[in-house]
């Protein structure tokens, strides 16, 4: 199963998604993250965040959905609220779409404290989810909506 993540700047979520992803479920899943205004740069919370759990952060980088043309993903993932709202390009269509809506936290304000464990939810957010979705990808769901149902049933839709 190939799964595009997608937020509109690529730079935190969709990118913390792509590496756990990929960490979690890569034998039977491969992730790739990108986003519809993409800012050109990784958040330097999620990459310290990422090799402080053990999630390898090698190859992450912030880039556009522009560039995923010929990657043909049959899961595309909305993981921030405006990225969900923007209509995907055409390339896109075949994909299953769904939303996981998940809380940024590189926009948390407070001390170090604050901000570190906003990113450890979110990690831990995405950990769960990618599990359920490893669950799903190894049963080889064989029509869209079989897969849409299974998704339905974790929340994830």
């Amino acid at each position: 199963m190939k799964i595009l993540y997608i937020c509109t700047h690529n730079r935190c979520r969709s990118i913390l998604s792509e590496a756990m992803t990929n960490q979690l479920a890569g034998d039977i899943i491969e992730a790739r993250s990108a986003g519809s205004q993409p800012v050109g740069e990784v958040h330097p919370l999620s990459l310290k965040y990422l090799a402080q759990n053990d999630i390898s952060i090698s190859g992450l980088q912030s880039q556009s959905w522009d560039d995923f043309e010929s990657f043909q993903p049959d899961l595309v993932i909305t993981v921030c609220d405006s990225a969900a709202g923007e209509t995907c390009p055409l390339y896109f269509s075949d994909s299953l779409k769904v939303h996981w809506g998940l809380s940024d936290p590189s926009k948390v304000v407070g001390d170090s404290v604050k901000i570190e464990q906003a990113f450890l939810a979110c990690i831990a957010e995405i950990a769960e989810r990618v599990s359920k979705l490893r669950t799903i990808a190894s049963q080889n769901h064989t029509s869209k909506k079989e897969l849409k149902q299974a998704l339905a049933e974790i929340g994830a839709v």
